[in-house]
């Protein structure tokens, strides 16, 4: 692909709307030529496997690599030491994919199922912490809700919804589902709810993992400088973690409380899988450490290379972003003169730029070919205030994650969303999977998101039913 497939194209179409009086009150610039959300690593693919495809440059040493590391990122671990082993004695997942299917976002059990019951499995991560943000000696961050046959997992999660229903001013009406979480079965003793503190996490989309960790930190946190827009209330600001002896700007997950893809450690905690960085069982000192080996499980040594590791890390940085789809169509690009008038863009931010040396994996091989692009994240990756007001709670966790307080979370990447629905069969979003549409997911927004909910929830329904037709492309 040649680099005039990179540019921008800048035409824009300027917009004006009307308030009561008929006076103008927003102009509103669309930039157009955003087809290509990842540069060279575009892919044009509208399958299951949309999410779960090398990018074209991918090629010879790193081709292999890369099916290599897509093999241990699938597999079912085993809960013997041997070869592809190392699965528990306690652990949330089996493996990568099942968790992120398709390298998407598995169907959490937290509708269907209520949360992860007596033998299911949810794919739904459950954070606890006591009300003064400490963590349990006994417990630890996560409460991992699956064993290995004969050992006790450390807790179950159940999950109860309260459902409230809503108009748009035009007599439209929508529902919110706002869960509640407690943990039944616990090990060790009852933790009692008025000391919990507990939040469920759903898998994230595998997408464009290699651009966000080549982005360039210095655009980022020129965004951040400039990202205040009092008329809207809007100020994002970065989180900045220390990870091994390092204070780094945070990128990944969901509070962007990770300067890495954490490949090692959710070998560790989401699996079990002890490996060079994590080489300690994740229920260490508890007692199903006895009753692992009680079920033959040794703990003589580590379960994972890292040089295995490393190619998972460079399965996840070599997919294929999908490209938007239905750029012509009238209705997505109402859809998208709509979303800049609602401001999303102030921080679904649509252009981000990658910096020269591409990205490095876990066990330092580079990746230049994800340098010197221009990507379209629709994400600052920065943390903003999401409310705590809707419902009662409004999307306030109550969980610190580096600087990320309770209600702050980082911007979701929408790159790739509108294919969810095919990839995993569903259409759940936002960090639990509360929102069932985009329409739900919009209408949770709170804080720093209201000005944007309120301006989307004032358009007529053919303007909203546009919006959501354009993320759709996305």
């Amino acid at each position: 692909m040649t680099r005039k497939y990179l540019a921008i194209i800048t035409v824009a179409a300027v917009l004006s709307s009307c308030n009561e009086d008929g006076l103008d009150v927003l102009d509103v610039e669309v930039p157009a030529g955003y087809e290509l959300s990842a540069g060279t690593s575009s892919i044009f693919m509208n399958s299951s496997k949309a999410y779960d495809s090398p990018a074209d440059w991918v090629s010879g040493t790193y081709s292999s690599r890369f099916i290599r590391g897509d093999k241990l990122y699938d597999d079912m671990r085993t809960s013997s030491n041997g070869l592809g082993g190392g699965l528990g004695p306690v652990y949330a997942g089996y493996s990568c994919g099942s968790c992120h299917s398709n390298a998407g976002r598995t169907k959490p059990a937290g509708w269907a199922d209520k949360g992860s019951g007596p033998y299911g499995f949810s794919s739904m991560l459950v954070y606890v912490t006591r009300k003064n943000g400490a963590f349990f000696q006994d417990y630890g961050r996560v409460i991992h809700d699956q064993a290995i046959y004969g050992v006790q997992p450390e807790g179950k999660l159940h999950v109860d919804w309260d459902y409230e229903t809503f108009s748009f001013p035009d007599g439209e009406t929508y529902e919110l589902a706002k869960p509640t979480y407690t943990i039944t079965d616990w090990y060790k003793g009852e933790i009692a709810p008025e000391d919990l503190f507990c939040t469920v996490r759903i898998p994230l989309r595998h997408v464009g993992m290699g651009q966000m960790m080549a982005l360039d930190p210095l655009e980022i946190e020129a965004l951040a400088r400039k990202s205040n827009y009092p008329e809207y209330g809007i100020s994002g600001r970065c989180n900045y973690i220390t990870e091994r002896g390092v204070r780094c700007l945070g990128l990944s997950g969901n509070k962007a409380q990770h300067a890495d893809l954490t490949v090692e450690l959710g070998f560790s905690s989401d699996m079990g899988v002890t490996n060079s960085r994590y080489p300690e069982e994740i229920c260490e000192g508890q007692i199903q450490m006895s009753q692992g080996s009680m079920m033959g499980l040794l703990y003589d040594k580590l379960d994972i290379s890292t040089e295995e590791m490393e190619n998972v890390d460079l399965y996840l940085q070599c997919l294929g972003v999908p490209a938007r789809r239905d750029v012509n169509d009238p209705q997505v690009k109402l859809g998208e003169q709509k979303f800049y008038e609602a401001k999303c863009h102030l921080c679904h931010v649509t252009t981000l730029h990658t910096r020269p040396g591409g990205s490095t994996l876990l066990n330092g091989t580079q990746l230049p070919w994800l340098g010197n692009q221009t990507i379209h994240p629709y994400s600052d990756f920065l943390l903003h205030d999401m409310g705590s007001e809707i419902m009662g709670v409004g999307l306030n966790d109550n969980y610190v994650s580096g600087l990320a307080m309770g209600n702050e979370w980082r911007t979701t990447p929408l790159w790739g969303i509108g294919l969810q629905e095919k990839v995993n069969g569903h259409t759940y979003f936002l960090h639990d999977g509360r929102a069932r549409n985009l329409v739900e997911a919009i209408m949770w927004h709170g804080g720093e998101g209201e000005a944007s909910k309120n301006l989307f929830r004032k358009m007529p329904k053919t303007d909203r039913d546009a919006l959501v037709r354009f993320l759709e492309s996305l």
